[in-house]
């Protein structure tokens, strides 16, 4: 079993290397788009990988704009926009594009993870 993205999995379900069963996202992949989501199969389950910028706690407010404003410039870019179309990632929503709305996002992740991660019995290394 494995858990791959959508670019790498297109590669090796073409060459029959593996066989798909799912897409962990809550929508269809553009990479796959025969391959049906675990929810679209009846299974009340999302994964997705993301990316986020985190600093240290103290950073100063202004430094962290600067760099999130030049950040979402670039994911804004043609060129950057057509590379994740390739790699088959999707940018989020501008309104989800905030610190503000990046930290809540990590905290309702650790919520909604916490249960299932506690009762497999994994612990960090």
């Amino acid at each position: 079993m494995s858990v791959t993205l959508s670019a790498t999995a297109r590669q090796q379900v073409d060459g029959k290397l593996i066989k798909a069963i799912a897409i962990l996202s809550r929508d269809r992949s553009a990479m796959l788009p025969e391959l049906a989501s675990a929810r679209e199969q009846g299974l009340d389950f999302e994964a997705t990988t993301w990316f986020g910028f985190f600093f240290p706690k103290g950073t100063p407010e202004p430094i962290i704009q600067k760099l999130h404003d030049a950040t979402v410039a670039a994911m804004d870019t043609p060129s950057v926009q057509e590379r994740l179309k390739e790699v088959g990632a999707v940018t989020v929503a501008s309104e989800r594009r905030s610190p503000a709305y990046l930290q809540k996002f990590v905290l309702s992740e650790i919520e909604k993870n916490a249960a299932p991660i506690k009762a497999a019995g994994l612990a960090m290394d």
